[in-house]
């Protein structure tokens, strides 16, 4: 297995970890409809954040033929975070979320 090939595998097992990290979250949103405790700030900036590797992702498999994990992972991150980011936007002002 070549170096390249090495850091491939090692992108695409980290890409897979941090974008399966946000299902756990959508499940409990969905369930509970609680979103008091999120910062719509700080969620909007990590999807507008993955929206722009995500541009670059394109860039870099359609553009130069490489990296193809790390356009997998970051697609899978990308449509994950902006499911979360929806929900939370959703269920803003549910009544669960009153104090």
């Amino acid at each position: 297995m070549t170096t390249i090939a090495i850091f491939n595998l090692l992108q695409f097992i980290g890409g897979i970890i941090l974008s399966i990290g946000y299902i756990p979250q959508i499940i409990k949103i969905i369930k509970t409809k609680s979103v008091r405790d999120f910062s719509r700030i700080y969620i909007g900036g990590i999807f507008i954040g993955i929206v722009f590797m995500e541009a670059y992702a394109v860039y870099m498999y359609f553009g130069l033929g490489a990296a193809g994990a790390f356009f997998i992972t970051n697609t899978i991150a990308l449509l994950l975070s902006g499911i979360e980011f929806t929900l939370i936007n959703l269920y803003w002002n549910h009544p669960a979320n009153k104090k």
